[in-house]
């Protein structure tokens, strides 16, 4: 058994502040508020697993990222491309729908706005769906909200490169929203000009997911 300290999935008890972050780190706005924890959740100090259907096996070398929908042109990445592309450090907190957050994780990866950076996306697209490899699973969210400053491509997790049922080899991290919303083993994202529902969307959970707003389910206006 591990000791508390030596278990890399556990977080000490003192509460990692955006300040101690080296300069660079982009800091996500909502660690600098007073209390981090969004109404009805509680903090964890593990790193809970969950997804729809299991961790999919993903091969590096026929791994690809692609960008589709309302772009002037498509445009796809090889794994080596997309680790090609300039990255980025990003401190944030992560609110999970079921009611967990863990506070302070340190992600580092490619920026949504580097992404955004190499397209030219068309002017009626207002929403983002993202794929994963994880037998079709999508979720979706509004184009504003995918091309904030805190939201990254990671492939790394607190120093450490992203572990496989945490969304290896890449995921989304879409901090200010509910965490289903960070798609894990992301392969591509489309734009869209109305609003579809992704996976659990279509389950009934919130088209948007703020957690401050304890946007849970569809109800939750």
């Amino acid at each position: 058994m591990f000791s508390f300290e030596r278990d890399p999935k556990l977080q000490a008890e003192a509460l990692i502040t955006p300040q101690e972050q080296p300069e660079g780190v982009v800091i996500s706005p909502d660690t600098y508020r007073d209390n981090r924890i969004p109404p009805r959740q509680s903090r964890t100090k593990k790193w809970p697993v969950l997804d729809a259907s299991g961790t999919p096996y993903i091969d590096k070398k026929n791994w690809k990222f692609s960008i589709v929908g309302l772009v002037e042109e498509p445009i796809e990445w090889t794994w080596e491309e997309f680790q090609a592309l300039p990255r980025t450090k990003v401190f944030a907190d992560m609110h999970c729908v079921t009611r967990w957050s863990r506070l302070g994780n340190v992600w580092e990866g490619v920026s949504t706005r580097e992404v955004l950076s190499h397209i030219q996306v068309k002017p009626n697209a207002a929403y983002v769906v993202a794929y994963g490899y994880d037998r079709g699973w999508t979720t979706n969210m509004p184009l504003e909200e995918f091309a904030k400053e805190d939201c990254l491509f990671a492939d790394t997790h607190d120093g450490a490169p992203l572990e496989d049922e945490h969304g290896a080899p890449l995921r989304l991290i879409i901090p200010r929203l509910y965490a289903w919303k960070s798609a894990k083993w992301v392969r591509g994202i489309e734009f869209i000009e109305k609003d579809r529902a992704g996976f659990w969307e279509r389950g009934g959970y919130h088209m948007l997911g703020d957690p401050w707003k304890e946007q849970r389910f569809r109800e939750d206006w």
